[in-house]
């Protein structure tokens, strides 16, 4: 006997770096969270080594830490509005030197059942050196997956959009 699978997903899991292209994996994901009573799983990756010079002085732990305070505000706005919104969300804060692997490892601890995430983020020359994290994503995740094809940010540098974001 095959065992049904069922394609109505109950825990989707987003993987966040404060981007207008993450911002559209979220929105996406709201969308099915409230029309499916799914919860969402939101999901940011650190990067362990930095992939610049530091200044001498600063330590790559207190960079890290930064980035963590900042990132654990940014999800604090995001879970007041889903709340506000009737959807159910966690979400967590990890460092790793692989983003791509630590994303499959949460798929895997959490037992989501959906990954939604876009074709570009902040990951500047990253992925022409060492390949897309959503190319990886899409071939090795244990999960079906959402991928929204997003446009091709000008630069790698992080530039105020002049508006805040809805969700951070």
């Amino acid at each position: 006997m095959t065992e049904v699978v069922s394609v109505i997903p109950t825990k989707i899991l987003v993987p966040i770096d404060f981007s207008a292209s993450s911002h559209a994996a979220l929105d996406a994901a709201i969308e099915l969270a409230e029309k499916f009573r799914a919860e969402l799983f939101l999901l940011h990756v650190i990067p362990e080594n930095p992939v610049v010079a530091l200044p001498e002085g600063v330590s790559e732990a207190a960079i890290i830490e930064e980035a963590k305070k900042a990132a654990a505000d940014h999800f604090e706005v995001s879970q007041a509005g889903l709340k506000a919104r009737g959807v159910k969300a966690t979400s967590s804060i990890e460092v790793g030197d692989d983003v791509a692997g630590a994303i499959l490892d949460a798929i895997d601890r959490e037992k989501t059942d959906l990954a939604i995430f876009t074709t570009h983020g902040l990951s500047g020359w990253y992925p022409q050196v060492f390949g897309s994290i959503a190319e990886k994503l899409v071939r090795l995740a244990p999960c079906p997956v959402l991928l929204l094809r997003t446009p091709k940010p000008q630069s790698s540098a992080k530039v105020s959009s002049g508006r805040m974001m809805e969700w951070w």
